[in-house]
C-alpha cells in the first residue's frame, strides 16, 4: 500500500506544505483534506516542496491542479519546489508546469 506524509508549515500569509512518499490516487484524498482549508485563504501563498516526494500520478496531479486553482482565485499563489523524477515528467509532457506560478528543480 501506498504511503504519504503531509506536514504543513505555516506562516504570516504563507504556507509550506512538504510530501513524503507517493501521491496517488490512493493517498491523493489525505493531500487534498490538508490542502482545503489553505486554499480558501485570502491571498495565501503556498508552497508546496516535493523534494521528498517519491511517485505522483494523475491522481495525486490533479490535487496539485485543482488546489493552485483555488489559491489562484483567491488571490494568492501556489508555487512547486523540489519537482524531480515522475513528478517533472509528467509535467512536463502534459503542458501543466505552466499552469503553476514557478516550477524548481531538486
Amino acid at each position: 500500500m501506498a504511503d504519504l506524509k503531509v506536514e504543513v508549515e505555516r506562516g504570516h500569509g504563507d504556507a509550506t506544505v512538504r510530501l513524503h512518499g507517493d501521491l496517488d490516487k490512493l493517498t491523493a484524498p489525505l493531500l487534498k483534506e490538508r490542502l482545503a482549508g489553505l486554499s480558501a485563504e485570502r491571498g495565501l501563498d503556498l508552497v508546496i516542496d516535493a523534494h521528498e516526494l517519491d511517485f505522483c500520478d494523475s491522481g495525486g496531479l490533479w490535487v496539485l491542479v485543482e488546489h493552485q486553482r483555488a489559491v489562484t482565485a483567491s488571490g494568492g499563489s501556489l508555487r512547486l519546489v523540489g519537482v524531480h523524477g515522475v513528478l517533472r515528467r509528467v509535467l512536463d509532457v502534459t503542458g501543466l508546469k505552466a499552469a503553476f506560478d514557478e516550477v524548481l528543480a531538486a
